[in-house]
């Protein structure tokens, strides 16, 4: 299978599946001597790993990192870290009925028409719990930009009709609800209606919110490669992720140039901008202002509704899926994003050393 590595400089190969014995990642390309800990990296995994909170499946894995390369006397060494995560709570027998019936919403049908066979238990390569191997990645690379005074925080901005309200904004809310919501607000009404969902057997769509701050101007390149472009990959590869927008978005459509453009001026001595409908680049490369993104995650697929579809003998089927599910995807996804966004800053920032003299 092609396509299981990203990055140029810095790499991650994430590896394993849903309910294989395991699931992991190596990266490479990462400087010696960062400081990094199973420690450091767990706390991004605890963010995403299934149970113990409403709205998540009840799928109970510790998600235990173990560091099994590149760490020595708790510092990088400059070779290959490899990491594993072991899978310890599989119920392939959730998923015996799909083993010849494709699941609305999934790569059931894209898979077989591809490779001829799949693992159909939880999804295998498909399945959300990939993600974690990037979500261990992502955190040596969030490790890594701490050096350079740079951060990354994602919350969820929406779910359903219910969107936070930047007047009620709370950082520190984002780990005091269930939703990772930065307003109580909109995180009790989010509740409410997710129940409702859960209820009706039914899942909602969510948005993903990730800021980075103190990106230097000047990172990305001008062409193929640029900054958001990059994103974009990184964003869109993370499974139901349907759109990706980037300050302004979709709404540069209803602007004028004099509005949508963000004025230069002076301040505290720097260059800096006015206004920031860019989202903080400019040309394919970062233009010293905070970096916004926005992701768009479809409703979970695997809802307990009975619904129409077709088998490998090409019939037309009824399917009711089982097993452990959860109703919506945006909480355990926005560490994904933050991961993700925080590897391709990393990496772009090791490939700008080559820039100039």
């Amino acid at each position: 299978m092609a396509g299981s590595i990203f990055g140029k400089v810095l790499t991650m190969t994430t590896w394993g599946e849903s309910h294989g014995a395991g699931i992991g990642v190596v990266v490479d390309g990462c400087p010696a001597g960062l400081s990094i800990s199973e420690e450091y990296i767990q706390d991004m995994l605890d963010r995403r790993k299934p149970g113990g909170r409403d709205f998540a499946t009840p799928r109970q894995e510790a998600d235990l990192v173990k560091i099994l390369s590149g760490v020595f006397e708790g510092k990088t060494t400059g070779t290959p870290i490899s990491m594993m995560i072991e899978n310890t709570s599989q119920r392939s027998g959730d998923y015996g009925n799909l083993a010849t019936t494709y699941r609305p919403g999934h790569a059931d049908y894209g898979f077989d028409a591809k490779y001829g066979f799949r693992d159909y238990r939880g999804g295998g390569r498909s399945s959300g719990r990939e993600t974690a191997g990037r979500v261990a990645a992502g955190a040596i690379a969030a490790k890594l930009l701490e050096e350079y005074g740079i951060s990354v925080s994602a919350y969820v901005s929406a779910i359903g009709t219910v969107v936070c309200d930047p007047k009620r904004f709370d950082p520190e809310e984002i780990r005091r609800n269930a939703l990772c919501m930065p307003d109580a607000e909109a995180a009790e009404r989010a509740s409410l209606y997710l129940r409702k969902l859960m209820e009706d057997q039914d899942s909602s769509g969510s948005e993903v919110t990730c800021v980075v701050k103190g990106v230097p101007a000047g990172i990305g390149e001008p062409v193929f490669d640029k900054l958001d472009a990059r994103l974009g990959q990184a964003i869109f590869s993370i499974g139901a992720v349907k759109a990706v927008e980037i300050g302004d978005g979709t709404d540069v459509v209803k602007s004028r140039g004099s509005e949508n453009n963000d004025g230069f001026c002076i301040k505290d001595g720097k260059v800096s901008k006015k206004t920031n409908h860019s989202g903080g680049i400019l040309g394919g490369i970062s233009d010293g202002s905070d970096i916004l993104i926005r992701a768009s995650f479809k409703p979970t697929p695997s809802i307990f509704k009975e619904q129409d579809t077709v088998n490998a003998s090409g019939e037309e089927v009824k399917l009711s899926i089982r097993g452990r599910h959860d109703p919506v995807i945006g909480p355990r996804a926005s560490v994904v994003v933050e991961a993700m966004t925080a590897f391709t800053i990393a990496d772009l920032l090791l490939i700008n050393r080559c820039s100039k003299l």
